[in-house]
């Protein structure tokens, strides 16, 4: 190609430009220290010549067990930027889950916390050979710490487009996890859709409530950055100290599941801050009640959807200017759709048993069917589940959706948990946003038990919310004024809290298994 019409795509040069562009602007709110651009950049380049002092070469896979602090983000940057292979693993996994993973990466390095060292250490003790580890701690000089001190600086260079950035592995909740492969290219054009979506820019203020270790934080890490914004890291999801720091940061963005905005919403102060805050939500469909609730706080929320697979969200509920005109409620409904594909995202398609797609008539079930640059190029080193999951070039989601008119998607269901009860295909979801709609309940989880007669019955999760009183009765009373009576739940149990994962997920598996459990007994 005669002049210079190609470059290759990497998240990796987002940091290079905010450091030329934005030097002394603060990066970073950090746990132990705060960084500028000019600092995260020196920070990365010593990280990056840390792990060359370790004898990694190009394609060796890094592995991470990290919270949101400051060595976690530097780790986006560098370990890319050196040619190597970022693992980011969930913090919450058990030794022996840890140890399979990072077997199945071939990790040669992990960067752990000292949160989680029994974990860590249990993990090593069943590898052979073992990884290099460095290990930081929140307070006091650690190995992280001294080694990216006493590190050259090794510039980064980010690898071709086409090489593999990060594999990222999913829950594993109905099998063993698999290792979901990204690339520079499909990084960076993923972010920068999330910069197009979120309307970030130099002034934005970026709340880490969303782990960065799940799809590299819906590819924050890489977009804040890439906008010289600032990151205000947070260790957990601590309420009073989110608010705390959205108050002093001024916060403009910060995303994560619904359970994490109930979290959030119910520790609200007195007074919340006035300042407007974007919120991004997904993971699971938000009930319309909830939108309401933040809208209260001057919260404008965003719907989304995707999957480990696509890089995390890949559709959003676009607004449509004219829908601000409509009432509280209409508009709570709108936002509780998933959308359209982003701005880098291609057009996907919902399909029938048949394969073809199914009728924009908003009532028609069918599969979730995606492709294009932020789509997931297979699973590492398993040709077999990459086969599975893609048809013609298009990947299967496992999400049953619709299709509206206006070419909105509107999930209904994970295949997997659509109940079929006398031979109707009931939507959990639809069954919990409206036991969710009782000003008396927080949570709803709805599951399909065993049934001689019917197939699968109806058995619904609640949580309540603090002071609430309502009785199972109640609620059943209450559903049967907004469902069909076949969508109605037999039966109701009252819950503390609902069984997550570390997003935020409900964990229907754990119950299915409760619900199992109980109906054996009560036979």
């Amino acid at each position: 190609m005669p002049g210079g019409g190609h470059a290759d795509l990497s998240p990796v040069n987002f940091l290079l430009r905010a450091a030329r562009v934005f030097p002394e602007r603060p990066a970073v709110r950090g746990e132990k220290a705060d960084l500028t651009y000019a600092g995260l950049l020196e920070r990365a380049e010593r990280l990056a010549g840390a792990l060359r002092a370790l004898g990694l070469g190009a394609g060796d896979r890094v592995a991470t067990v990290l919270p949101n602090t400051e060595p976690m983000l530097e780790a986006h940057f560098a370990v890319p930027g050196s040619g190597l292979v970022l693992v980011p693993l969930n913090y919450r996994l058990a030794g022996p889950e840890l140890a399979a993973v990072l077997a199945h990466s071939g990790a040669r390095c992990v960067i752990a916390d000292t949160e989680f060292a029994d974990r860590v250490q249990e993990a090593l003790e069943e590898l052979d050979p073992r990884p290099e580890v460095l290990w930081c701690s929140a307070t006091g000089a650690d190995d992280h710490d001294r080694a990216v001190a006493s590190a050259e600086r090794v510039p980064l260079r980010p690898a071709a487009e086409s090489a593999l950035l990060s594999i990222n592995y999913t829950s594993g909740t109905t099998g063993a996890p698999k290792g979901v492969m990204y690339t520079h290219r499909g990084a960076a054009v993923h972010t920068l859709g999330v910069i197009a979506e979120a309307g970030l820019s130099p002034s934005s203020r970026y709340l880490w409530t969303l782990p960065m270790f799940h799809c590299h934080g819906w590819a924050y890490t890489w977009a804040v950055t890439a906008m010289g914004g600032r990151h205000v890291c947070l260790r957990s999801v601590d309420p009073p100290r989110a608010w705390d720091l959205i108050r002093e940061e001024e916060v403009t963005h910060l995303c994560g599941a619904p359970t994490v905005l109930r979290m959030l919403l119910d520790a609200a102060p007195a007074e919340a801050p006035a300042r407007p805050v974007r919120v991004f939500t997904g993971g699971a469909p938000p009930a319309p009640a909830l939108l309401q609730r933040c809208e209260s706080l001057s919260w404008e929320v965003t719907h989304l959807y995707g999957l480990t697979e696509t890089y995390g969200p890949l559709v959003v509920c676009a607004w449509h200017p004219e829908w601000s005109a409509l009432d509280a409620e209409a508009q709570a409904r709108l936002k509780a759709r998933q959308g359209v594909p982003t701005v880098v995202s291609e057009p996907l398609r919902v399909v029938g048993d048949d394969g073809r797609d199914v009728p924009a008539d908003g009532e028609t079930l069918g599969e979730v069917l995606m492709r294009g640059n932020n789509v997931t190029t297979g699973y590492y080193r398993d040709e077999e589940a990459t086969a599975r999951a893609f048809t013609d070039g298009w990947f299967h989601s496992g999400d049953v959706g619709v299709m509206h008119p206006d070419g909105y998607l509107e999930l209904r269901d994970r295949l997997k948990d659509i109940i079929i009860s006398g031979g109707e295909n009931i939507s959990s979801i639809e069954v919990e946003q409206a036991l969710v709609a009782h000003p008396d309940v927080s949570e709803a989880a709805v599951v399909g038990v065993p049934d001689e007669r019917w197939g699968e019955r109806l058995k619904a999760f609640v949580v309540l919310r603090a002071g609430a009183t309502a009785s199972d009765d109640d609620l059943v009373a209450f559903a049967r004024t907004r469902l069909a009576g076949y969508k109605v739940p037999r039966e109701i149990e009252l819950m503390d809290a609902l069984p997550t994962t570390s997003t935020g997920k409900v964990q229907k598996y754990a119950l299915r298994t409760r619900a199992a459990a109980s109906a054996g007994q009560s036979s």
